[in-house]
């Protein structure tokens, strides 16, 4: 049986991503009340989020659900998007000069069967200076990612070196997602 991919996200970093690889999706939302999810470990809470969110979305027999979230850990603490310009600065300061993670987990929901996932990355930023940080909270960049900054845009200005998936950075772990569509029949290209 011939599988579609219904992607669980309204984010244009993920469509892209799945459009690189030239997998077929179509994209179904939800409003899920995250704040539901209380968790304080970045692990667990993306692993949660990820199966909210495609556990929201109604499925037919042959359709595999694809759902993802992504957050920012430093120093045990969880950066989500940045409530406001206050927020974004206050981000960024803590993230000047420091490595934080970045978490992705990854939900793919069949019919008989679920895989879920999560991958992590080291991000170290150069010491950012208050101009620095003024200038690109200017921007509309900061205000729909986690931890305030876009790797695949203005903010990889910010970045000194990564260890670990680009691409889990942007907000989907993309080879190791191709890899784990495929027990399911969806391939790229």
């Amino acid at each position: 049986m011939k599988h579609k991919l219904i992607l669980a996200s309204s984010s244009p970093r993920r469509q892209q991503l799945l459009h690189q690889v030239q997998i077929p999706f179509t994209i179904r939302t939800n409003n899920v009340d995250e704040s539901i999810v209380t968790e304080i470990d970045p692990i667990e809470k993306v692993q949660q989020l990820a199966i909210l969110k495609g556990d929201s979305i109604q499925s037919n027999a042959d359709e595999i659900i694809l759902a993802a979230d992504t957050v920012v850990s430093f120093q045990g603490k969880i950066f989500g998007k940045p409530k406001d310009r206050m927020d974004a600065r206050s981000m960024l300061q803590q993230l000047s000069d420091n490595t934080h993670e970045v978490y992705t987990g990854v939900y793919i929901k069949g019919a008989k069967e679920n895989t879920v996932f999560v991958e992590k990355t080291e991000v170290t930023f150069w010491e950012l200076t208050e101009e620095e940080i003024e200038h690109y909270i200017q921007l509309d960049d900061p205000y729909d990612k986690a931890g305030a900054y876009g790797i695949q845009s203005a903010g990889a200005i910010l970045v000194k070196h990564i260890f670990g998936d680009y691409y889990n950075v942007v907000g989907l772990p993309l080879a190791k997602v191709v890899r784990s569509l495929k027990p399911f029949h969806i391939y790229p290209f």
